[in-house]
């Protein structure tokens, strides 16, 4: 039976042209009956203050740099929305006097903006690595920060980026979800050639490493509207993404929802296809639901209602 057509782009493949029964079924799911989808390998966490929130996913990173040492290091991928976790964590290793360096602790930036066929420079004023590192590393205190060698962003040579997987641990990778439901820039692909009549299998698409890709339109309109006032001529529609290859090893996956990146109905809609494990790259998340150790937080009162409501 064929698929339908994108309601965003006909050219696209995305979360629209799923069975319209599976999009129902999430809009109906009540916050409680998300917080029942948790499974082995699939946890749902709620937190009902955005202090807590933030605090929480700021803890990740002291929580995984604390598990590296000399002779075994290791890290963690953190996203670009959200950024409000960023300050926090430099404020706890400060605080702690964590030595980064001693650790010989490591940070992946997971994605980068491309125009002309390369990264964005950090001067850029959408630059991801010039946020993590204004917002966060340059306020760590000098004899605490981890060398330079250790903060690994998709900017140069992506084949060694994605190299640097295999030589560092890395404890967890943090994402926030995209109006087109995806973690880092990992979209869904268009729809021509041999993906005209169907999307890439799941198979296929946990093959993609770290790369240049295309953007979904809804994730530049996206972007634009959560970084840029709304300027859509100031994104670009490229990406540099860390793929699923190294999504898969990292130990743990952790995505924050603070309601920011995406609406109720697609909060829903990812968790109730991770946890009935209903892999589809359409909607890039659900893939997702083959990896072994996957947490969704919520910031509970963003969570919403899908019902109909004028504004």
């Amino acid at each position: 039976m064929s698929r339908p057509m994108s309601k965003i782009s006909p050219d696209w493949w995305d979360y629209t042209t799923l069975d319209p029964k599976l999009l129902d079924d999430a809009a109906k799911l009540t916050p409680r009956k998300l917080l029942g989808l948790s499974r082995p390998g699939f946890k749902v966490v709620f937190y009902d203050s955005i202090e807590e929130f933030y605090l929480a996913e700021a803890m990740e990173y002291i929580d995984a740099w604390k598990l590296s040492t000399p002779d075994r290091p290791a890290g963690i991928c953190g996203p670009i929305g959200p950024t409000e976790q960023l300050p926090l964590v430099a404020r706890l290793v400060n605080a702690m006097g964590l030595n980064l360096r001693k650790l010989d602790a490591h940070f992946w930036g997971m994605d980068e903006w491309v125009q002309k066929g390369k990264p964005v420079p950090i001067t850029h004023p959408l630059s991801f690595a010039k946020a993590d590192m204004a917002m966060c590393f340059n306020r760590i205190e000098r004899k605490l920060a981890m060398p330079k060698a250790n903060l690994h962003f998709p900017t140069g040579d992506l084949a060694a980026y994605s190299k640097s997987y295999d030589s560092v641990r890395c404890v967890v990778m943090q994402g926030g979800q995209g109006e087109v439901k995806h973690w880092a820039f990992n979209d869904p692909l268009k729809r021509k050639g041999k993906y005209k009549s169907a999307p890439p299998s799941p198979k296929e698409y946990l093959k993609l490493k770290t790369r240049v890709v295309d953007l979904h339109p809804m994730t530049v309109i996206q972007n634009a509207r959560t970084s840029g006032g709304g300027n859509v001529s100031l994104v670009p529609t490229q990406a540099a993404s860390v793929g699923p290859v190294e999504t898969f090893k990292a130990q743990k996956v952790s995505i924050w929802h603070a309601g920011t990146h995406d609406n109720p109905f697609g909060m829903r809609l990812t968790a109730l296809m991770i946890s009935k494990k209903i892999a589809d790259s359409s909607c890039p998340m659900s893939l997702l639901s083959l990896h072994p150790n996957v947490q969704f937080n919520y910031y509970r009162p963003a969570l919403g209602t899908c019902e109909v409501a004028m504004h």
